[in-house]
């Protein structure tokens, strides 16, 4: 039976010349590498290598062997590295979503369901996380619309309504009401990983320009500092995270911020991932 670590060695004397270096190289004698080569040999049965009074060289065969032992060791690399990934996915649910509020819900809805689960979720925009879906490549996926698909559970999961949030002195702050066409130009901060909510808002405002932000603390610190408006969202001042004392939310009238998030999860999962969780039954809850 061929032994692992024995190719390795088999592979490193190939590669070094000696055996000594072997032995160097794996922290054992020179003696014990003699003995794997010897066991590599009886292992394959045919001689491997030219053997003289001080010198040790492989023969054709043995070339040949190294070949194979190559192959082997990236096999059993490759078994393990599979193994180790399918064992992960059983202990992992992959979420995705189109945006972030109805994510934090389902986070944390899942978290005290599957408490000795790990979560891996991410935001992408509305064909990203379909095809994520479809692909199975996600256990729960949320989208802004219903999709017909008999192979998924699918229920209405939130609603969530976008607000132009601005500084009480700013000349809009006296509108009750606003719409995409009358803060188009305006310039906001805006944080990233809105998912669609990140389309709309650029689809709608052209003549705007946008200050991105990737870290949470920063785009909190300017929303309190800052002059620039942002938007927020139903969801997310009842929270308590904006400042109603310096800043106001102004409801949009436009059709598309009043949004109704759907959960989608696949009937009968094909895929290696918890094979043994039933999610549908997540939607009796």
């Amino acid at each position: 039976m061929l032994d692992l670590n024995e190719l390795e060695q088999l592979i490193a004397f190939a590669d070094t010349g000696t055996l000594s270096k072997v032995a160097e190289d794996f922290h054992i004698s020179t003696p014990s590498v003699t003995r794997s080569m010897k066991n590599v040999e009886e292992a394959f049965g045919v001689p491997l290598f030219h053997r003289t009074k001080n010198r040790i060289e492989l023969n054709e065969t043995g070339s040949m062997a190294v070949e194979y032992a190559r192959k082997v060791l990236d096999e059993a690399e490759h078994a393990v590295r599979r193994v180790r990934e399918y064992n992960a996915r059983r202990k992992t649910i992959t979420v995705k979503s189109c945006a972030p509020a109805p994510l934090w819900k389902l986070l944390m809805q899942l978290n005290g369901r599957y408490p000795e689960m790990t979560i891996s979720s991410g935001i992408g925009q509305n064909e990203e996380v379909l095809e994520a879906l479809k692909r199975q490549e996600c256990d729960f996926a949320i989208l802004p619309f219903m999709i017909q698909d008999e192979h998924f559970v699918i229920k209405e999961y939130m609603k969530e309504k976008l607000f132009f949030c601005v500084p009480k002195n700013h000349e809009l702050a006296r509108y009750k009401e606003l719409s995409f066409q009358i803060i188009n130009g305006f310039n906001f901060l805006l944080r990233s990983e809105l998912g669609f909510w990140d389309t709309i808002c650029r689809k709608k405002m052209p003549a705007s320009r946008f200050l991105v932000q990737t870290d949470e603390f920063t785009m909190n610190e300017l929303i309190k500092s800052s002059s620039l408006p942002c938007f927020v969202t139903d969801a997310v001042m009842s929270q308590g995270a904006i400042d109603t004392e310096k800043r106001v939310a102004i409801p949009m009238t436009d059709s598309e911020v009043n949004v109704t998030f759907y959960l989608a999860v696949r009937k009968k999962k094909a895929c290696a991932s918890v094979c043994h969780k039933e999610y549908t039954s997540f939607f009796d809850c």
